[in-house]
């Protein structure tokens, strides 16, 4: 089952709760990748991570919203010019390594072939590049009730995760929970929630977050084969400008093969 845009943006920009997950999972993701350090850099997010990306605007080369098509698409940032687009979730319109960061958050739980969707993320990502994904949490309360985005799709746990990215590539950097409100739209949660983000990290076994999430690395090898020559250097070239040895110069031999004059033994 797919999300649709319109609820998505209703969620995340009209109601407190979502409003809530918002700050919360935005400065997860900026405890990880800080706005200053993406100067230069392309950052990209997918399904529905536009919410993220707004730190990103000022300092990253570019900013990109892929949105999904059975999903929907919306222009975004608001007042600004558009930055998102509609796509295929298996066929990105960018180019192989252009991306720097990449942000999944409501694409992945939700996507008919998984498996297609992170290799092609692992596609557009450049040597070196980063992708955080962001899913619901199997165990979470947030998982089990569909009065949030976080309710729809697969759930999954952090080693699922994990798994599911490393089988297509990617390497595990960092993992770690977010969201330990319950979904509900109380005053009292909604106001403590940042306290409750603060400790729910140093109390995990306690209390379950609504959201899983990890950071995975691109890590290209280095090409090997039969087809390509490896060079190894001579050993003689550390006594580069020593003159070889040569061999002790023989006796001359004339043409009927009796040794010339000037090579017989003195009287």
């Amino acid at each position: 089952m797919h999300h649709d845009v319109i609820d998505l943006r209703r969620f995340y920009y009209t109601r407190a709760l979502g409003r809530v997950a918002q700050r919360i999972l935005r400065e997860r993701l900026l405890a990880n990748w800080p706005a200053e350090a993406a100067t230069g850099m392309t950052v990209a997010g997918y399904g529905f991570a536009v919410p993220l990306l707004r730190p990103y605007l000022a300092q990253a080369r570019r900013v990109i919203g892929l949105m999904p098509g059975p999903q929907g698409v919306m222009a975004w940032p608001a007042g600004m010019a558009n930055h998102s687009l509609l796509c295929d979730e298996t066929a990105w319109p960018l180019e192989t390594g252009s991306v720097d960061r990449l942000v999944i958050l409501h694409g992945l739980e939700t996507s008919d072939h998984p498996a297609a969707l992170l290799a092609e993320a692992w596609r557009v990502l450049g040597p070196g590049g980063r992708m955080v994904a962001m899913v619901p949490n199997r165990a979470g309360l947030w998982a089990r009730t569909d009065s949030t985005p976080f309710g729809f799709g697969r759930s999954y746990t952090a080693g699922q995760l994990e798994r599911q990215a490393e089988a297509a590539g990617f390497v595990t950097e960092h993992s770690g929970a977010a969201i330990y409100i319950p979904p509900s739209d109380r005053r009292f949660w909604l106001r403590s929630a940042m306290w409750w983000e603060g400790v729910g990290g140093r109390i995990a076994s306690m209390l379950v977050a609504g959201v899983t999430w990890a950071e995975f690395s691109k890590q290209v090898p280095a090409p090997v084969g039969p087809g390509r020559r490896v060079l190894v250097p001579s050993p003689l070239d550390v006594l580069e400008g020593i003159a070889r040895p040569r061999p002790a110069r023989g006796p001359v031999v004339d043409g009927i093969g009796q040794r010339s004059p000037r090579d017989r033994d003195p009287d």
